[in-house]
């Protein structure tokens, strides 16, 4: 009961982002590639033997037992049965309704971490099936890679993506998702492609890297228009995600360092390098259990 845990949730960008359907339970169908980054937040885990689940410092604006760390610790401790519990103390570094990813990034964090201190070993399958009733972004940062996504984000397929230096900026905006997904703009009948030609599509010079939320964002909110054009000016910026944040792809860290400088203070930026494998995955030494459910 002496161990404890600091582990990073990452974030992760939508490199590409195309919706090719909607079911008809309201759910858009995605086509989508994943790619995590070196920036995220940081919790630290210390396992309790009374069976208490506590977060430190609560998240503004967000229910404790709607955040998704608890309700993902929650679950676990469901679903396994055991006695302990867990005091987690969050770093919180990524924004919300950003569109990086942050609140999946954190509950998958807290499933690995707890599968670890309590001593489960339900293996990356059984997590991912149980942080996808979380949310569809959470399957993702567990199996931590890079990847290919169809359906809601759930059907994954691990690739390997070029790395470059990111500069994420995030204009101060918090944008809903059910507003987007709502939005009469929205693009919903993008043609599916193929995971091959996606993976082209960086050389095709952004005619397949796209976001089709980008206009829909825009038009919600004309702050996120304004950085997204400012971005456009370093190289081929893009939305991720259906959040506010935007990124841009560069050729190194220096020319990150050089945009930083230029950055409106209104605005909030920071530099990132693109991951293939999860930094997470590399704090706990994960190796050995990268097939992807299908």
């Amino acid at each position: 009961m002496n161990a404890r845990l600091s582990l990073p949730a990452p974030a992760k960008l939508n490199r590409m982002l195309h919706i090719v359907g909607r079911r008809a339970d309201g759910y858009h169908e995605l086509q989508t590639l994943f790619q995590i980054l070196d920036r995220g937040d940081t919790l630290h885990f210390a396992p309790r033997e009374d069976g208490a689940i506590h977060l430190h410092p609560p998240v503004a604006g967000v229910d404790h037992e709607a955040n998704l760390i608890v309700r993902a610790a929650r679950l676990l401790k469901h679903e396994s049965g055991t006695s302990l519990g867990v005091d987690i103390h969050l770093e919180k570094r990524l924004p919300l309704g950003g569109g990086l990813g942050g609140g999946s990034s954190d509950a998958a964090t807290t499933l690995l971490a707890l599968d670890r201190l309590w001593s489960l070993s339900l293996g990356l399958p059984r997590l991912a099936e149980l942080g996808l009733s979380l949310g569809a972004d959470v399957p993702v940062f567990v199996y931590g890679r890079s990847a290919w996504a169809e359906g809601i984000g759930e059907r994954l397929t691990p690739v390997t993506l070029e790395t470059p230096w990111f500069v994420v900026l995030h204009p101060g905006e918090e944008i809903s998702t059910p507003a987007v997904f709502g939005h009469p703009e929205l693009t919903r009948n993008t043609p599916p492609i193929s995971m091959a030609r996606a993976l082209r599509g960086e050389a095709e010079q952004g005619r397949v890297w796209r976001n089709d939320c980008e206009a829909a964002v825009k038009r919600l909110s004309p702050t996120v228009a304004q950085a997204l054009d400012w971005l456009s000016a370093f190289g081929p910026a893009m939305l991720t995600g259906t959040g506010s944040c935007l990124f841009c792809p560069l050729t190194s860290e220096q020319q990150a360092d050089r945009i930083l400088r230029r950055v409106d203070s209104h605005w909030h930026a920071f530099k990132a390098r693109g991951c293939n494998t999860s930094p997470l995955h590399e704090a706990l030494d994960i190796h050995d259990e990268m097939s992807f459910m299908s």
